[in-house]
């Protein structure tokens, strides 16, 4: 019994030996925290922030992995500084005083993941600074007013995914900058100083998702502008006070599913960048001074869902500017100056989901029906538009209305053109001719012009439409000739007025003109109108060229007798005379009935000059 008892003491007392040695060599392994700063044993996390630090601490763990060095005055790292961390997976060394990071600084980091660097005095990187890092993959220095990015300055950060660079002063990006950086997957360059885009330094980035472009010094975005970036799918370029274009393939080569310029000079969509953009999801132009979006000219992107365009200066959607978009669920045309969005320029809108229409100045009419009886269905983010220049409905949200209230409220009259008098003008070639067309209604109606062949009238070019609804053909030609149409159109109806147009070819004399028939023949293009258009000469003008080619033939020649002489002079000695022998005519006369057979030859001499 007393031998049991005996053993049992022994296990006890080899139990605690044990457990103490245990402690003890932990306690030898883990150093003690340094002061003034806080660890956490069990997470291994040590936490020196605001620590009035001016280098890093000594004696840190060993197996710490997550140190926090922010809000200190730490103003180099040294070589080789964290040496001992090896198990260290997240660094943050942002808003401290450092100017210098030497070569090899982070030297056997080997575990390290995340390293933060925000907001110092950083001004160049050294290449070989991130040295020693083989799993890092995020990297912060933004914040930091660095300059340039030389050769090679990442190119040991083998697994790197994202570089946050925000808020520098890149002035330049070396073209072999980002060189290594095969596995990067999203890039922040944004508050930089660049005056370009840094091309030829992105054709690195082959992997690379998603770019943030902040404060470019831009006027146009140039053509090519991010070729070879086949995987990239989010581009944001945003604050680029000067950007007032995109030129046609500034994009071209993208595969982009969201693309956002925003806070920019834009004054329309620019639509030819963005045509071979089929697989884009999210389009994003806010606040830019783009005053239409016209219709027809987004169909090629087949995907589209979300277009975003708040704070611009939009007077009009036009109808069809959503046609073709038959996956669109939300439209954000929040503070603009619209007075009104008409179903027409949705392919469907069954398939909105949500709208952003507040802050823009509406005009409640039979326009915005589809809105009021879709309002169920419609997530309006907190602020349903509201009716501002009607002034029955004035101050009225589009959720006010009740169903029997619709019918009555929100009208619209149809256009009627005022003044339907004929107008049939005939004039002589040359002139200058106006038709007029104006017309009422609510609300007020567009007045659009067609020619003889039905074709729309622009603003441009000799034969016109004006803003005030008139018709002006300038320099009238027989080709003119015609019924044009003036269509005025709301959305109750349209209204239509026919005007004739006869135009005169210049008349013909035959006493002082010449008709050259087959000659500048053109048939005419006007309806009704089988004769060919000759173009006359008259006598003085005949007589005139007749002149100068005489002179000119005369010129010609005489030159050709001066270089003669002239050359003659030149071939030394020649004979200056010639002698011709000739046979003269007979002079026996028949009448004496003789025949002479015989025949005197004559000579004479020339003299050549």
């Amino acid at each position: 019994m007393f031998e049991g008892i005996a053993v049992h003491q022994w296990l006890c007392w080899g139990a605690l030996s044990l457990l103490a040695a245990g402690v003890a060599l932990t306690s030898e392994t883990r150093r003690p925290c340094p002061q003034p700063c806080r660890c956490n044993a069990v997470l291994l996390e040590v936490n020196c922030s605001v620590g009035q630090f001016t280098t890093v601490p000594d004696h840190l763990p060993q197996d710490t992995k997550l140190l926090n060095l922010t809000h200190n005055k730490i103003k180099a790292l040294v070589h080789q500084q964290f040496q001992t961390l090896t198990q260290l997976l997240d660094l943050d060394l942002s808003d401290n005083i450092m100017v210098v990071i030497e070569v090899e600084a982070f030297l056997g980091l080997q575990s390290l993941i995340t390293l933060r660097l925000a907001r110092n005095y950083l001004k160049i990187i050294p290449v070989g600074a991130f040295t020693g890092l083989p799993k890092l993959k995020l990297l912060d220095i933004s914040s930091n007013g660095i300059l340039v990015f030389l050769d090679f300055t990442f190119r040991d950060l083998a697994v790197l995914q994202v570089i946050q660079a925000a808020g520098n002063d890149l002035v330049f990006i070396s073209n072999q900058a980002f060189t290594g950086l095969n596995t990067l997957q999203e890039l922040h360059l944004n508050a930089c100083n660049l005056s370009a885009v840094p091309t030829e330094a992105l054709t690195q980035l082959g992997g690379l998702r998603s770019l943030y472009f902040h404060r470019l010094g831009l006027t146009t975005l140039p053509n090519y502008s991010f070729r070879h970036l086949e995987c990239l799918k989010e581009l944001v370029i945003s604050h680029c006070p000067w950007l007032e274009n995109l030129s046609g393939n500034s994009l071209f080569g993208l595969n982009l599913t969201s693309l956002t310029i925003r806070n920019a000079k834009l004054s329309a969509v620019p639509y030819a960048a963005l045509h071979h953009l089929v697989y884009l999801v999210y389009l994003d132009l806010s606040f830019n001074p783009i005053t239409y979006i016209h219709g027809n000219l987004l169909g090629d992107l087949l995907r589209l869902q979300e277009l975003h365009l708040v704070g611009g200066s939009l007077l009009r959607i036009e109808n069809g500017a959503l046609r073709g978009l038959t996956h669109f669920k939300l439209l954000n045309v929040s503070r603009n100056l619209l007075t009104t969005l008409e179903g027409a320029a949705f392919h469907s809108v069954d398939t909105l989901k949500t709208l952003g229409l507040d802050n823009n100045p509406l005009a409640c009419d039979c326009r915005l029906l589809w809105v009021v009886q879709r309002r169920l269905y419609l997530d309006f983010g907190g602020k349903p538009p509201t009716c501002t220049t009607s002034v029955q409905l004035q101050g009225w949200s589009v959720l006010d209305f009740t169903e029997t209230e619709i019918p009555g409220l929100l009208t619209c009259r149809q256009p009627r053109i005022l003044n339907r008098k004929s107008q049939d003008v005939r004039v002589d070639q040359g002139h200058t001719v106006a038709f007029y067309c104006n017309a009422e209604g609510d609300p007020l109606p567009s007045v659009t012009w067609l020619d003889p062949q039905l074709k729309p009238l622009s603003s441009i070019g000799r034969i016109r439409a004006l803003s005030n609804g008139s018709l002006e053909v300038r320099y009238a030609q027989p080709q003119d000739s015609g019924t044009y149409l003036c269509v005025a159109s709301n959305a109750a109806g349209n209204d239509s007025l026919p005007v004739s147009l006869r135009v005169q070819a210049f008349a013909s004399s035959s006493k002082n003109h010449f008709r050259l028939k087959g000659w500048f023949a053109f048939p005419s293009a006007s309806p009704g109108v089988n004769e060919t258009q000759k173009f006359p000469f008259d006598i003085k003008t005949l007589l005139i060229a007749a002149t100068i080619g005489f002179l000119s033939f005369f010129s010609s020649v005489s030159v050709c007798f001066i270089f003669m002489f002239f050359w003659s002079k030149s071939k030394g000695q020649i004979k200056h005379t010639a002698t011709i022998a000739y046979v003269p005519r007979s002079t026996m006369s028949s009448s004496n009935g003789g025949t002479g057979n015989y025949m005197e030859t004559s000579r004479f001499t020339m003299k050549l000059l």
